[in-house]
């Protein structure tokens, strides 16, 4: 059964977000990173690819290559410091994957993403053009953070999260996620010996998961709770997950050969839209509306639309097309959504009905103020 499961979700893959952290490709040898690694992952891709695959890689480095040419023994704390090193190290990472590559014949293309591109609509339906462009050019694109731009409000925070966007943004059929550890264990393996691998999730959303410490090592800003917390995004995007250890030979042919390696994380069978993917994970919210009992009931067991006579309250500014939280009386999320009027908008027609909407503004672009189609819900585990 676990064979079967294997083959539908990961052998059958078409396209494949593959991440690398920068605790696999760091040398173990000094604090630079580690050729032979970078070659490893070339020739696993290059396979994929010849077989039929598309691959997008998402990968971390930048910011380890120029501690190593600046000689760093720590990381840098501050966002300044950290923008500095990655465009010191940035060119760098790309001119090792370009040589690892090469001896395949294979060309690479780099792509830097903040988290303000894939939070835009707009811009996340033109990064998903380019890299559209790219694979149909039969070019391997490179996704990285863009660290030299990026700051505390917009980055992603780790490279895991980057890659259940990217997920999302490629449409992509599995995620591969390449560590230095074999997968979800039981126990933390590095603290207790008696520690099991898990070899599969069926149930993402309830992964215990407290031993999962925060980023370990020099280079590293994920730990295993953020690999497994991309998982869960990848999940409800109908899209499975695989951990595993990066630094093993051959460590893709022999996760696309079935073979039982790593964790693979089932995909929810109530999947997300593309477009309601964006909403809950690459949005960033810009207010929140308040609403009343009714409202929410109408909205979590009904299945209804948002509409004006269910809004108590508005917090923030924001313009019609943005993403907003939908709050109860209590001020805790239990919806997302896009908004079809603007805050001001909002302000004057909170509470009425909607025959009212046309009265009071002088127009009336719709009855609701969150259509169904763009609601995500969020219920409590």
């Amino acid at each position: 059964m676990k064979d079967n499961l294997r083959k539908k979700h990961v052998s059958n893959a078409k396209k494949i977000v593959v991440k690398v952290g920068s605790a696999v490709l760091a040398s173990s040898h000094d604090e630079g990173l580690d050729e032979a690694v970078f070659s490893n992952l070339a020739k696993g891709i290059s396979e994929l690819k010849k077989s039929g695959k598309e691959v997008i890689l998402v990968t971390s480095g930048a910011i380890a290559i120029g501690m190593k040419k600046m000689g760093l023994e720590q990381r840098p704390a501050s966002i300044p410091e950290k923008q500095a090193i990655a465009a010191i190290g940035q060119g760098s990472l790309m001119a090792l994957y370009e040589k690892a590559f090469n001896p395949m014949d294979e060309k690479v293309a780099q792509v830097l993403l903040t988290h303000d591109d894939l939070g835009n609509r707009q811009r996340f339906l033109n990064a998903r053009n380019t890299i559209t462009t790219l694979l149909s050019y039969g070019i391997i694109p490179i996704i990285n953070e863009n660290d030299t731009v990026a700051v505390e409000e917009i980055k992603f925070g780790d490279n895991d999260h980057l890659a259940a966007l990217v997920t999302n943004l490629v449409e992509a059929d599995l995620l591969v996620i390449l560590t230095d550890i074999d997968g979800l264990f039981d126990k933390d393996p590095k603290k207790d010996k008696t520690a099991k691998l898990i070899p599969m999730v069926k149930d993402v959303d309830h992964v215990v998961q407290g031993w999962a410490g925060e980023a370990t090592g020099l280079f590293g800003t994920g730990g295993m709770s953020s690999k497994v917390e991309a998982a869960k995004k990848a999940a409800h995007f109908g899209v499975p997950t695989v951990i595993a250890n990066g630094r093993g030979r051959d460590i893709l042919k022999r996760i696309f050969d079935s073979s039982d390696i790593g964790t693979l994380f089932l995909p929810m069978e109530d999947r997300l839209t593309s477009k309601k993917h964006w909403i809950a994970f690459s949005a960033r919210p810009t207010g929140r509306i308040f609403v009343d009992d009714g409202a929410k009931d109408a909205i979590l067991e009904k299945g209804k639309s948002l509409l004006p006579s269910g809004i108590t309250k508005i917090g923030g500014v924001f313009e019609a097309g943005e993403v907003i939280h939908c709050v109860d009386r209590h001020g805790k999320e239990f919806a997302r959504g896009v908004v079809n009027y603007g805050s001001t908008e909002i302000e004057k027609i909170k509470g009425v009905k909607t025959t009212e909407i046309e009265k009071i503004l002088g127009y009336k672009y719709y009855d609701e103020i969150v259509h169904r189609d763009n609601l995500v819900i969020y219920r409590a585990s």
